[in-house]
């Protein structure tokens, strides 16, 4: 979880990653944001996230975000 919130803080510093859950919903990160993650994530996790997965909800949160990332990770 610590290399993930270390991506995200990267991303956007001001934001609480540990608490914040509606990052897509107001418009914290973008498209652009969400691109950015998927290839970090893909690179630090060794984990690819597929395009059934780019949901609102896997992206609201850093925890939502993390337990997708167990997820592939156990497949």
């Amino acid at each position: 979880m610590e290399a993930l919130l270390e991506i995200l803080n990267d991303l956007h510093p001001e934001v609480d990653f540990e608490t914040c859950n509606t990052l897509v919903d107001d418009k914290i990160i973008d498209s652009f944001d969400i691109v950015t993650i998927i290839s970090e994530v893909n690179e630090e996790y060794d984990v690819v996230i597929p395009a059934e997965e780019i949901i609102p909800e896997n992206f609201n949160s850093a925890e939502a975000l993390y337990e997708l990332i167990c997820r592939l990770e156990d497949e």
